[in-house]
């Protein structure tokens, strides 16, 4: 989920940026928001991707339980 909201936030923001619709907000400056839209954005992506590498380093350990002893 992270990374698919880091992408729509940044192509937000460059929709934004770049004045590719004009649409006025009033009160807020169009250029302003796009740019903020475009560094969260990048960041939940970045952190989205760190986060998946450290949580696919992680050694997984599996335990057997025997219920009888073992045959000698």
């Amino acid at each position: 989920m992270g990374l698919g909201l880091g992408i729509v936030l940044l192509l937000a923001g460059l929709v934004l940026v770049l004045d590719v619709v004009s649409y006025d907000i009033p009160n807020v400056d169009d250029n302003q928001l796009g740019w903020l839209l475009v560094i969260v954005g990048a960041a939940a992506v970045v952190l989205t991707l760190i986060m998946g590498a450290i949580r696919s380093r992680r050694a997984t350990v599996a335990e057997h339980h025997y219920d009888h002893a073992p045959r000698s």
